[in-house]
């Protein structure tokens, strides 16, 4: 990714998680944050990686596909917003960003090994 893609990355980031904060938060049941952003080459399409906390699986789903409908008026925001600083408002793609929980997955895998080896040293110092 070029220059000119990188800067625009970072202004969409930058903007879309403030729209989500400020005028977007109602409109989804869990908390949605912005953790990165790419833009293509030719700067068309902006893909927008996005983790989203709720306390069930199927109310995060629900939260993503309510973010997918509103992309349309989250992108008119946005144009209101960059539109002296860019020619043309690039597509919108929302991602989701999993990489929380894959991080909380490998936590939850170690704690375990960690258990398993203190029974099994613990085991072996009672023989």
């Amino acid at each position: 990714m070029g220059f000119r893609p990188q800067r625009l990355a970072k202004l969409i980031q930058q903007e879309i998680a403030d729209l989500l904060l400020t005028e977007f938060g109602d409109y989804t049941p869990a908390m949605v944050t912005v953790t990165g952003a790419e833009v293509s080459r030719d700067l068309a399409v902006a893909r927008v990686y996005v983790s989203i906390f709720a306390p069930s699986n199927e109310l995060r789903q629900i939260a993503f596909q309510r973010l997918q409908e509103l992309t349309p008026k989250i992108r008119a925001a946005l144009a209101s917003r960059i539109r002296h600083q860019v020619r043309f408002i690039p597509e919108l793609r929302f991602e989701l960003d999993e990489t929380l929980d894959q991080v909380s997955r490998i936590e939850d895998l170690l704690a375990q090994a960690r258990a398993q080896r203190k029974e099994e040293d613990a085991k072996d110092a009672d023989e």
